[in-house]
């Protein structure tokens, strides 16, 4: 039988308090305090089991020892997740959800969204010639929420632009926000599921006709297991499951222009917009810079895992933000880096800014590869297809904020395109 080793445990009633207080660091900083890369704590009235890395990464992506079900609280499913849909999900349920999502991301798919992206980019570059000044985030979520709806073959007015954009944000930063802020998240999902569930009407009674293959008309019609169509209000969340992370790669935009600005080195690699040096790059930007911080599960059934005992239904957290940092998987972690991925080829479990293991089968991030063409393209623009100058800002970031940017938000001026 199987030694049980006394798992390291912070004492105390509740730490949730010190997660707000710490953020992203909140594993990390007990990880390095105990020596031990998975330890036990208390969060929001219960036992939970926190860990980082490469092999405890491997562990929670293991589907016969966790599932997602009843792991995120329900004030993350009311402003971000939303109610049922695919990051909820277990076993066959979930393969044939997350199937779903895969369908979206052929490789013409991909294509196309880049060609969005450029489109969308160009045009607000023209925008803000005439601006004294321009706040990267806010605009990049502007340019993204468009991007989104033209990929999705969502249809998006002129005049609805910024109402849409502003509830595809609140829904991100409500995250681990309380109050006014949590109640504006929870206000903004509502809203954003209505439009939505009255356009997956429209489609089904034939009054738009989406072109085959794109996102609304591809969810508005999937049936689930039993051969039924997806009730209009999940169909809602997973087609918001599209818009609201694509318009979140607003974060990372915001990251790599503060990269371009800060690391100049780094940026006259880029000059020939070269594939595989702009790859480079927002790879390193999604490892460096903080976005997503943990993921939760629970274990499916009682089982030890080297010498440390899991009960079914206890909480487990994986520290994203620590793995994507761990001093023993990256070399030299705290430095911005991106020859680090010449020719990586590293496990799906060391590097997951957007979740481990497989896209097809697993949790990770259906979008990681659009997220990708979004963040080359957008980086192309910063670094090579305009000019402009950089005002004194104060573009420091803190970690306890959830999601963490730049105070500033990058603020630019004087902007021109370079033909």
């Amino acid at each position: 039988m199987e030694n049980i080793k006394p798992m390291p445990k912070e004492e105390g009633l509740d730490h949730s308090l010190n997660v707000l207080r710490e953020g992203y660091l909140f594993i990390t900083n007990r990880t390095i305090g105990f020596q031990s890369d998975l330890f036990e704590t208390r969060l929001l009235g219960e036992r939970a089991i926190c860990m980082r890395g490469e092999e405890a990464a491997r562990l929670f992506y293991d589907q016969e020892k966790f599932v997602r079900s009843g792991a995120a609280p329900k004030r993350v499913l009311k402003t971000l997740f939303g109610e049922d849909g695919v990051q909820t999900l277990d076993d066959e349920e979930h393969h044939h959800r997350k199937a779903m999502f895969m369908s979206l991301m052929t490789r013409e798919a991909l294509g196309c969204m880049r060609e969005i992206t450029h489109k969308h980019w160009e045009l607000a570059v023209c925008r803000w010639e005439s601006r004294d000044k321009v706040e990267i985030y806010k605009e990049a979520q502007e340019i993204l929420c468009r991007v989104a709806c033209e990929w999705a073959a969502v249809p998006l007015p002129e005049a609805e632009v910024k109402e849409k954009t502003g509830w595809l944000a609140d829904m991100i930063e409500a995250t681990a926000a309380f109050g006014i802020k949590h109640r504006k998240g929870r206000n903004a999902r509502a809203k954003a599921e209505k439009w939505i569930q009255d356009l997956v009407v429209e489609v089904r009674s034939g009054a738009i006709d989406p072109q085959q293959g794109s996102t609304l008309h591809t969810i508005s019609w999937h049936r689930d297991l039993r051969g039924e169509l997806l009730d209009k209000k999940t169909a809602a969340v997973e087609i918001l499951n599209i818009l609201r992370p694509i318009v979140a790669v607003a974060i990372y935009v915001c990251f790599t222009a503060l990269a371009v600005i800060q690391q100049p080195e780094e940026r006259d690699k880029l000059m020939t917009s070269d594939e595989k040096q702009l790859k480079k790059f927002v790879q390193e930007v999604r490892r460096f810079y903080p976005f997503f911080p943990f993921a939760p599960a629970r274990a499916r059934k009682d089982f030890n895992w080297n010498g440390y005992a899991f009960d079914k239904g206890v909480l487990t957290i994986l520290d994203l933000y620590g793995t994507n940092h761990h001093p023993g998987m990256w070399d030299q972690p705290e430095l911005f880096k991106p020859d680090r991925f010449d020719d990586w080829n590293g496990s799906p479990f060391s590097f997951i800014p957007q979740g481990g293991g497989d896209h097809h089968t697993g949790h990770r991030c259906a979008g990681e590869w659009i997220t990708l063409e979004i963040m080359k393209e957008s980086l192309d623009f910063l670094a090579n297809k305009m000019s402009y100058e950089v005002p004194v800002q104060d573009v420091s970031f803190s970690f306890h904020d959830m999601p963490s940017l730049p105070h500033s938000r990058i603020v630019i001026r004087k902007v021109k395109p370079l033909h």
